[in-house]
């Protein structure tokens, strides 16, 4: 199978390129790597997968209309993973234009590729921002996703109609996944996790926003990857059944949460990640921040019913393997 990774060198990219090629599967993988977090980072990323079998990798910008279309016009994908987009609620608030150009703007083209080329299976990110200030737990894919409290969480549902449309118009094969706060071993360093260990580490405060009163369905990296090789390996039974985000669904278009499905309390999460490291933390205490909501939980029912598979890794064990991981990276002795 040839596929065709966007985003391969950030955080779910360089894990699932690695996952399909372990099992024999040929990946291009195309990345803009741009400085929004280390770029030393995403490069290591990129030479672990070289170690192995390797992937044909190209730095591109999906938001480059031309150059994504001369991609699909040289090479025939059976499968495109889009994973590229510009990450983190917080800053699209800062920096709204860029995920305009890489959300909007490059998702739209990837549909373009698909569509004018022929690509069997489209699968995306979307993410649990969609569900915005929803206050009924745990999310369920038929809950109304209207009401986005960030720009990055406004295209990621716009993504989501983007593709129904694309499906309903001309057939193309689209899954969503809405992903729940995804952490492991080479995390993004502007994620809780990451900030956390390196501030405790270095003896500096951590911020925690909301005094501490909020909670998050924090998914493990290879469950979110087991959950996509399952989607992307199972044919749906029934593609014309009805869509649970929309009353009469004809569409091959399906939305999925890909989460744990248990919401834990940042604070357990700070202790866990104390007890880990073997450190007490710092804690500065600060407001919620504009964008942030105040709890997640994923109902992850259709994806256990559909795929027989729902993600187990706790988050102490989880925790654990990062810090490992961050240790040997970092080369930190314990």
């Amino acid at each position: 199978m040839n596929v065709l990774i966007t985003g391969v060198a950030g955080f779910l990219g360089a894990a699932l390129a690695r996952a399909l090629l372990d099992r024999g599967n040929h990946v291009t993988g195309i990345d803009n790597l741009n400085n929004y977090y280390d770029v030393e980072l995403k490069k290591a990323r990129l030479n672990s997968l070289k170690e192995g079998n390797g992937v044909s990798f190209l730095k591109l910008d999906v938001s480059r209309r031309d150059d994504i279309e001369n991609l699909f016009a040289n090479a025939s994908f059976d499968l495109v993973l889009h994973l590229a987009a510009q990450a983190g609620v917080r800053h699209s608030i800062e920096n709204p234009t860029a995920y305009i150009d890489a959300n909007l703007v490059g998702f739209g083209n990837i549909l373009e590729g698909c569509r004018q080329h022929d690509v069997p299976q489209l699968v995306y990110a979307s993410s649990s921002s969609v569900y915005g200030g929803n206050t009924k737990l745990p999310f369920a894919e038929s809950d109304q996703v209207d009401h986005p409290v960030s720009l990055y969480a406004a295209t990621k549902k716009a993504n989501e109609l983007m593709a129904h449309a694309y499906s309903n118009l001309y057939g193309l094969r689209a899954t969503g996944l809405r992903f729940f706060t995804v952490y492991g071993p080479w995390g993004r360093p502007d994620m809780a996790l990451f900030t956390f260990t390196r501030n405790i580490l270095a003896g500096e405060s951590i911020p925690v926003y909301n005094h501490g009163q909020m909670s998050r369905d924090f998914t493990y990296i290879d469950d979110i990857v087991e959950g996509v090789i399952r989607v992307i390996d199972a044919v749906p039974r029934d593609l014309k059944r009805k869509n649970l985000m929309h009353e009469l669904e004809a569409a091959p278009h399906q939305i999925y949460n890909v989460g744990y499905g248990a919401r834990v309390q940042l604070m357990d999460f700070i202790a866990a990640l104390e007890n880990c490291l073997g450190r007490k933390a710092k804690i500065d205490f600060l407001p919620i921040k504009k964008g942030e909501v105040l709890a997640t939980e994923a109902d992850v029912t259709k994806l256990e019913s559909d795929f027989g598979y729902r993600p187990q890794v706790k988050v102490e064990e989880g925790i654990a393997r990062f810090v490992a991981w961050y240790r040997a990276y970092y080369g930190i002795k314990i």
